[in-house]
């Protein structure tokens, strides 16, 4: 490597993540860094991580992108939150909303003040006081001054990808198109060299970024990273992915509905309908899940089904000598909450915090590999959290995921929750406490006491902290326009969503 910063980056692979990659590093660094970036056109991305969570929107204002031109792109609406359909007992429904419910106290989460008063008379259920959930289920949505309405997008990530792209080109990247024949390494350190493309091209760099997908060319393939295997706590291995034309409106929110071998999501954007079945392969054949998915599906069929096939887990090194792994080589968490581009994003911004002056540092990389796997363990917990926290018994599937051990960080937190009502953050842990909160409530955990703050209010003082907060949210969302006709006033939305009645 020559002396200074590392000047030639090269990125493996296209698609959301190499672009978000390239995009980010080229405008980061400028001229100190060049980035070239090898795809073959003939390669095919996955492209179905439509549904996002808030940091997203950071992420775009970081790179100095305009929201209106970035949603018009990619088609994009607003995302409020995930609506969970049939987790707790199959005939339920739940929302995890973006934001925050009621007020907390420096001592105590919101959910304390409302679990005593429920004991008070007060049985206005935990929902009515968060102004994102009750302004997805109206189908409402408008930008609040101070970010009052936190959110984030559901979007085409192949558009995104594309738009990506273009940003990117305008700040130098360099685009190789070209099929990767063989990762070669240097004889001597054992670090990559160079990747040689089909037709013979040798493409050098000092450092490079594994965007290849589940392939993982070059994490795996070359330098033999290891992977490690969580699909014992997320056993769902298969998904199918379609098209459809809307059939009214779209929400500003995204769809999880459970069956009886894992769940199926519907993300409305402006255009189109995304759909998609996740299932187990051992509670269910790739012919019934196909028609499961089909038989459920909302307007016109738009394209062929997508057939996917994955292995929930996390790379043990995605930082391994000069090749640090972006996206879905260094690891895969189902898309059950929407994390998989948050995934690809973290990894960047950190990446560009540690990129190294000089020689890779061995510091930096048992850093940068530390914080990967804690946010992925993390998010881990939390989506083992919708699978092990449930009533339902009604097939063997569910009857797994029920009886299953879970991991100990997440036991505890459990546990905590069922006897205090507490809930503990940790290390920029990603979600927050409300989250915790409001998917424990929906899967059917009830904490059995509270914290003692929350009894020092006398009954008049508990009445009007609730009522007021009710009636704020209340007031807000009956002024907010409907979210597809504030859409398609900022940013261009078909005439059809512009027309429609919100949901």
């Amino acid at each position: 490597m020559s002396g200074g910063v590392c000047k030639r980056i090269v990125v493996a692979g296209g698609g959301t993540a190499g672009w978000m990659a390239a995009a980010a590093i080229a405008r980061s660094m400028g001229p100190a860094a060049s980035v070239t970036l090898v795809e073959s056109d003939a390669i095919g991305t996955v492209g179905v991580g439509e549904s996002t969570i808030p940091p997203l929107v950071t992420y775009n204002r970081l790179l100095g992108i305009n929201e209106a031109d970035f949603m018009r792109a990619t088609n994009a609406t607003f995302k409020l939150g995930i609506l969970f359909d049939g987790w707790k007992n199959g005939r339920d429904r739940y929302f995890h909303s973006f934001g925050s419910t009621g007020n907390d106290h420096w001592a105590a989460g919101f959910q304390h003040y409302w679990l005593n008063g429920r004991t008070r008379g007060h049985d206005a259920p935990y929902d009515d006081y968060c102004l994102e959930l009750v302004a997805a289920l109206e189908g409402k949505f408008a930008h609040l001054p101070d970010n009052a309405l936190n959110y984030a997008y559901q979007l085409d990530s192949t558009a995104y990808a594309r738009f990506l792209r273009s940003m990117a080109e305008g700040d130098g990247t360099q685009r190789i198109e070209g099929r990767i024949a063989e990762v070669a390494l240097d004889p001597e350190r054992g670090d990559i060299a160079a990747l040689v493309l089909d037709d013979g091209r040798r493409i050098e760099g000092d450092l490079f970024l594994d965007c290849t997908g589940f392939r993982a060319l070059l994490i795996e393939g070359a330098l033999h990273a290891g992977f490690e295997d969580w699909t014992h706590w997320l056993p769902c291995d298969s998904a199918i992915a379609v098209q459809t034309a809307n059939a009214g409106p779209p929400v500003p929110y995204t769809r999880a509905m459970a069956h009886d071998a894992g769940w199926q999501w519907r993300i409305p954007l402006q255009h189109r309908t995304g759909n998609g079945l996740v299932w187990c392969s051992r509670y269910l054949s790739r012919d019934a899940a196909l028609d499961r998915l089909m038989g459920n599906l909302e307007g016109t069929v738009l394209t062929e089904p997508n057939h996917l096939k994955f292995t929930t887990g996390a790379r043990r090194r995605q930082w391994h000598r000069n090749c640090i792994a972006i996206g879905l080589s260094g690891g895969f968490m189902e898309p059950l909450e929407s994390t998989s581009i948050h995934l690809i994003q973290r990894a960047i911004l950190r990446l560009i915090r540690m990129l190294p002056l000089g020689a890779v540092n061995p510091s930096d990389v048992a850093e940068f590999n530390d914080q990967q796997l804690q946010d992925m363990e993390q998010i881990r917990d939390f989506l083992i959290l919708h699978y092990k926290a449930t009533e339902r018994r009604d097939s063997p599937f569910w009857r797994q995921c029920a009886a299953m051990d879970v991991p100990d960080t997440l036991a505890q937190k459990m546990a905590l929750f069922a006897e205090t009502g507490r809930v503990f953050r940790r290390n920029e842990e990603l979600f927050a406490e409300n989250s915790w909160v409001q998917v424990m409530l929906g899967q059917g955990i009830v904490p059995r006491s509270w914290h003692p703050i929350a009894a020092r209010l006398s009954d008049d003082e508990l009445a009007r902290l609730l009522g007021g907060i009710r009636e704020r949210v209340t007031r807000t969302v009956a002024g907010l326009p409907g979210h597809a006709a504030y859409v398609a006033r900022y940013c261009g939305a078909t005439a059809a969503a512009a027309t429609g009645k919100a949901a």
